[in-house]
């Protein structure tokens, strides 16, 4: 072949290679540009699932259960949550108790509440929702001696739910209807307490009240009135109505509608609910709280009159003018301060005091008696709060004679 047809031959060589190549880069970069460009098939999201709650409980509260959990803020996936969640509460009634229903996995469960997720806050209280099923008298009457057992799930989306905490269970049984009618009225160094016995429970009669559970709590009296401020100067909660300066603590029980709750202090202010207790299964149940009874302890109550008065007559001596001495039994009382003694010039009559200032022992010398006059004498008792006692029972007569006043 010469070199013309050589050159021939590379020309057309070259024509062929370019026919190839050209477009088989243009598809090249077609295909890369077109990849980048337009997104392929939308890809689905799996739903957040909550973790799943593990601390709910459950409490009994007058004829009412209270269930108390933590909302979860992780996935399954130990993922932060996105959204708050909202609430599913289920509930189920079983024959058996309490301990055997908390060991036994959920058969079959109804639906009780929905809670959306804007609406959990309102259930919120110290970290922890807190949801009150009030049983209806039905429910009361329909599964009296069952176990009502709870659990909850929570979701953040409308296609798949937390799988289900654990479980919390509590036995059903009516209690009597919370005291209306609690009082609270100032005794002698004490405070006295009284309400009517309940008669019924929603579901029927009351089986039988076992006796009642006295609780107080202590608020400052120096704050404002008893019924105002007085009431709430701190932070706990008394009965779901009213805050005191303590915790409320139980003081006692009773066996009949009244109380005397002698551990108090003058000048203390004390808030005071009863719970009556019934028994069924020999097992004690107690009722929700009565209303509060309030009371500022303030000493009223004046101590007993001095006894044992006897009048002496003291005949002039030694520049001493004649005069009548007093004296009587000491007061058994603890918080006397102190005496006014009385003078008057008729038997019935108590007369006019002679002391300018409390007489702090049982003494007294009369130095204004006019000899020749005749005198009756009493003697009151006062507190340490200013509460005079009645005088002495009758009036002590008394006499300086003429004879014995000295001659000028």
């Amino acid at each position: 072949m010469g070199r013309r047809a050589w050159r021939r031959r590379l020309v057309q060589i070259q024509h062929l290679t370019a026919l190839f190549v050209f477009p088989f880069s243009i598809f090249l970069v077609l295909v890369f540009l077109g990849g980048c460009a337009s997104p392929g098939q939308p890809v689905a999201r799996k739903p957040q699932v909550p973790a799943p709650i593990a601390d709910l409980a459950v409490q009994r509260s007058g004829n009412s259960a209270v269930l108390t959990f933590t909302l979860p803020h992780e996935t399954v996936e130990r993922r932060l949550l996105k959204h708050a969640p909202a609430i599913e509460i289920y509930r189920e009634f079983s024959s058996g108790p309490p301990e055997a229903a908390q060991a036994t996995a959920l058969a079959d469960t109804s639906l009780l509440v929905t809670i959306p997720a804007a609406l959990a806050a309102h259930y919120e209280q110290k970290g922890q929702i807190r949801y009150v099923d009030a049983w209806t008298p039905d429910v009361l009457k329909q599964h009296l001696g069952e176990t009502a057992i709870y659990t909850v799930r929570t979701r953040v989306s409308s296609k798949k739910q937390s799988p289900d905490s654990n479980i919390a269970a509590v036995a059903v049984y009516p209690v009597p209807e919370p005291i209306a009618d609690l009082q609270a009225k100032l005794a002698p160094s004490a405070v006295s307490l009284s309400w009517t016995a309940p008669q019924q429970t929603p579901a029927g009669p009351v089986p039988g009240i076992k006796e009642y559970e006295v609780y107080r709590a202590e608020f400052s009296a120096g704050s404002g009135s008893e019924k105002g401020a007085a009431a709430q100067p701190r932070i706990f909660a008394i009965g779901g109505a009213k805050e005191a300066q303590s915790p409320p603590e139980k003081i006692g029980t009773s066996e009949s509608p009244e109380y005397q709750d002698a551990g108090v202090a003058v000048g203390a202010g004390y808030q005071y609910f009863v719970r009556s207790v019934v028994e069924y299964a020999g097992q004690a149940y107690e009722s929700a709280d009565s209303n509060l009874a309030t009371i500022t302890m303030r000493d009223v109550f004046p101590p007993s009159a001095p006894t044992g008065l006897v009048v002496v007559p003291v005949p002039a001596e030694q520049g001493t003018a004649a005069h009548l001495d007093l004296s009587w039994n000491i007061s058994p009382e603890t918080d006397v301060a102190g005496y006014n003694v009385y003078r008057s010039e008729q038997e019935d009559a108590q007369g006019t005091r002679l002391n300018s200032a409390l007489l702090p022992t049982p003494a007294f010398s009369d130095m204004s008696a006019v000899a020749g006059q005749r005198y009756w004498y009493r003697v009151a008792a006062v507190d340490r709060s200013g509460n005079e006692s009645a005088p002495s029972a009758a009036g002590v007569p008394g006499e300086v004679p003429a004879e014995s006043q000295p001659k000028p």
